[in-house]
């Protein structure tokens, strides 16, 4: 059987490879702590887990639109509203199988073989995986603890060239839990906006980010750029990993070509996800939800306070999302050998920088602080035995 060039040249996803590694070593009997994923341990709030046993009642359940249920795309547009001030006009929203859906529509609606695409480094892996199986060529921008390891203007305008169509951000970041600050990312856009490039923000963790020092929620993209294309996801915020159910929201010119793309990749995304959904914008959810964030700002403490007293620095602070980023250049180990050892010997599930880009490949490593607090202090105290064997 002859395979394409283009799922050979796919890389895998080094999360997903080293999880396969730990179910192994359970399998054997060994209490594995996973950090590598980044799925949160607590689920979806009740109130949904309701109203999926609710809508599995032997009804039918066809096809809804390919853009999704109506009622669903004007909740996610109220979301917009109340929690980030911003008016996002119903029609403009498209429920996806999952932010992964959303990246692969929104990707096939504006890339052109031959085009040329800013992304920064380190980032998520599946970005540039799905960019260049369209046939575009990803231009990584290095990004260093100076910049909390996400571009800015200056760097993107210094790798822009004629061929650059268009801009990939994600803020916060997965690997590193870090925001780009928003003046910044509205010059990046309007940097973008001026050469009539496209402007694709991950927004999948920005509920989970700090609010600022008055309790307000970070802002949308949105509020500068209204004709950005956001993508976010109900797996993160709402604990919703495996519905696979997300959304983005896109320019109204673009609506019509999402449309045409869903209905022939997808048709639509599961009807009873989308159903059981509309619960996660009830007060009570949302309450549920707030709660939650806060749990992770205190896991993430824990961490933090963790991986500096056994003698893994973190370069820059996570203000979102659920991942610490740390440096282990110290130990004498790759990325990839620390975190093939620590699997090994200390039995914890970790992922190297070769995931996310070329620049920290080697030297750094994502720690995932969605686990439990009695995971997260379990797998710190093996990881600072693990390194105390390395002198």
């Amino acid at each position: 059987m002859r395979i394409s060039r283009r799922a050979q040249a796919v890389a895998p996803f080094y999360a997903m490879e080293f999880g396969k590694h730990a179910a192994t070593l359970e399998s054997q009997g060994h209490h594995v702590i996973k950090l590598s994923i980044g799925e949160p341990d607590f689920g979806a709030p009740p109130a949904v887990r309701d109203a999926m046993r609710a809508v599995m009642d032997g009804r039918p359940m066809p096809y809804t639109a390919a853009l999704g249920q109506p009622e669903l795309r004007q909740a996610i547009a109220r979301f917009y509203r109340d929690e980030h001030g911003v008016e996002v006009d119903p029609a403009r929203v498209v429920v996806t199988a999952g932010a992964s859906a959303a990246l692969v529509l929104a990707t096939a609606a504006l890339v052109d073989a031959g085009d040329e695409v800013i992304i920064g480094d380190p980032s998520y892996p599946c970005n540039r995986q799905i960019v260049e199986s369209f046939g575009a060529h990803v231009t990584l921008v290095p990004a260093t603890a100076e910049t909390r390891f996400q571009p800015d203007a200056a760097s993107v305008r210094s790798h822009w060239t004629d061929g650059t169509r268009g801009v990939m951000i994600a803020t916060p970041s997965n690997p590193t839990g870090t925001s780009i600050p928003a003046g910044e990312l509205a010059a990046i856009c309007e940097l973008a906006r001026e050469r009539d490039a496209w402007r694709l923000v991950d927004e999948i963790y920005l509920n989970l980010s700090d609010h600022d020092d008055q309790g307000r929620p970070p802002r949308s993209v949105l509020s500068s750029d209204p004709d950005a294309i956001v993508i976010n996801s109900f797996s993160k915020y709402f604990g919703m990993t495996g519905w696979r159910l997300g959304w983005c929201v896109v320019p109204e010119p673009l609506v019509p070509a999402m449309e045409r793309l869903a209905q022939n990749y997808f048709l639509c995304a599961s009807a009873p996800a989308q159903h059981a959904a509309l619960a996660c914008f009830s007060a009570e959810s949302l309450a549920v939800c707030e709660a939650r964030r806060v749990e992770l700002a205190e896991r993430r403490a824990l961490v933090l306070e963790g991986l500096a007293r056994i003698g893994l620095p973190v370069p820059v602070p996570p203000d979102g999302a659920f991942y610490a980023y740390f440096d282990v250049s110290h130990t004498g180990l790759t990325s990839w050998g620390f975190c093939e050892r620590a699997l090994r010997e200390a039995h914890v599930a970790l992922t190297p920088g070769k995931d996310f880009g070329l620049h920290t490949a080697g030297t750094h490593v994502r720690l995932s602080y969605a686990a439990s607090a009695d995971d997260l202090r379990e797998g710190i105290a093996r990881l600072g035995r693990f390194v105390a064997t390395l002198g």
